[in-house]
């Protein structure tokens, strides 16, 4: 494993870190014991940072088991203080309290202000005492280091990284979101006034991975077979010197896997001429093919009226990249309740606006959520989804 040295602390970081948001699920929850083999597999490799947050559910609990019997001094943890849920200046410590509790540990090396896209929120929890009780902790030794993490545009972030002497800012970057949210400008602002810079999102949502068109991958192996579309996303973040950790959201042993090998790789990897223009090229695909830029982290959800919107556009986006009958059928499959009698469909949509002022990724959900409707429900697929659901499926 390579490592990255954070200017503002010293720590050397390993390359990669590992998102907690998408650990296993087994049984409705996450799978404990699968968690903590991936953990600690992991930390046996060299990935020595661990991103998870208080809105994730289950995140918090099932990190601290996995580090619990001393594997917790062994690495360093990141979780994030939302923002959204601090009504008042005791909800902060009760807040904290909880996170302790779950993570089982007597501090957090690198604590975040979660999901800052509004400079009014920010102003908001200010004026509730925020930054007194962060330096609190600061001084305390319960909390080792203090940063952000925000999908903020360019404009709102440079704003974020000047109004308070931070250590640390996560932003989502990667080849696709060059100039998106802080995008390149945000990186290179927030380097040079000494930040240490975490990428989140350096897969989209999987899309740069396992998940890339066909078209894309096959430009990729045309300019270099042995290297998967993730390490090429990968190698692509570590070629900036000003990226410190390129944090990935893993639950599945494959991926753990090759994204250690890419951020193994090379301390320093530099993409030539002939790299960098077939990045180009991929990304006119993703421009042709791709419909959404969802990335599946389910802020958006639950849905009031029961809408699965992540769900919704991955099964939109799949069928958009790959063609074909089977994603009309899956659509209907997953989307018509046809197991549980509850239907999550795109056009159960009543465009009340409450996942707008949600998403990261500043979607027009209910505008999509309508052309999904009108491209992937086709009345005619549902009477054989239902006849397979009764006849075959429940045998």
């Amino acid at each position: 494993m390579n490592y990255r040295v954070m200017p503002k602390t010293g720590d050397k970081l390993s390359a990669l870190g590992y998102g907690c948001m998408r650990f296993p699920r087994k049984g409705g929850g996450i799978d404990q014991a699968r968690t903590t083999a991936q953990v600690r597999s992991a930390i046996e490799r060299g990935v020595n940072y661990f991103d998870t947050a208080y809105v994730y559910p289950g995140s918090e609990q099932a990190l601290g088991n996995a580090l619990a019997g001393g594997w917790r001094d062994k690495v360093k943890v990141a979780t994030k203080l939302p923002h959204m849920l601090i009504k008042k200046p005791a909800d902060m410590q009760m807040i904290f309290d909880t996170q302790l509790k779950r993570l089982q540990t007597d501090h957090i090396d690198y604590y975040m202000m979660h999901n800052i896209v509004n400079f009014s929120d920010w102003e908001r929890v200010k004026s509730l005492g925020v930054i007194e009780f962060l330096e609190d902790l600061r001084a305390s030794g319960r909390v080792r280091c203090l940063g952000f993490s925000s999908h903020a545009n360019l404009q709102t972030f440079r704003k974020l990284v000047d109004d308070y002497d931070w250590d640390f800012c996560q932003i989502q970057y990667n080849y696709l979101d060059e100039n998106f949210q802080a995008g390149k400008a945000g990186l290179l602002y927030a380097a040079q006034k000494g930040l240490g810079i975490i990428v989140m999102e350096p897969l989209r949502g999987g899309i740069l991975g396992e998940k890339i068109p066909p078209a894309a991958a096959k430009l990729l192996s045309k300019s270099d077979p042995a290297r998967s579309p993730a390490d090429w996303a990968i190698r692509w973040l570590l070629s900036h010197p000003e990226v410190g950790v390129v944090l990935s959201g893993m639950g599945v042993e494959s991926h753990i896997d090759q994204n250690i090998r890419a951020a193994s790789a090379t301390e320093n990897p530099t993409l030539s001429e002939q790299e960098l223009r077939c990045l180009e090229e991929v990304k006119a695909v993703f421009a042709e093919k791709v419909k959404v830029p969802c990335t599946g982290c389910a802020y958006c959800v639950p849905c009031p009226y029961k809408v699965d919107i992540p769900a919704c556009f991955a099964l939109y986006n799949n069928q958009s990249v790959h063609g074909g009958m089977y994603g009309y059928f899956h659509y209907i499959n997953s989307t018509e309740g046809l197991w549980n009698g509850q239907p999550t469909r795109a056009s159960n949509c009543k465009n009340c606006g409450v996942c707008v002022k949600l998403c990261p990724q500043q979607i027009d959900i209910p505008g999509e959520l309508a052309r999904t409707a009108k491209k992937m429900e086709k009345p005619y697929l549902r009477i054989p989804a239902k006849i397979y659901a009764k006849f075959v499926a429940r045998k």
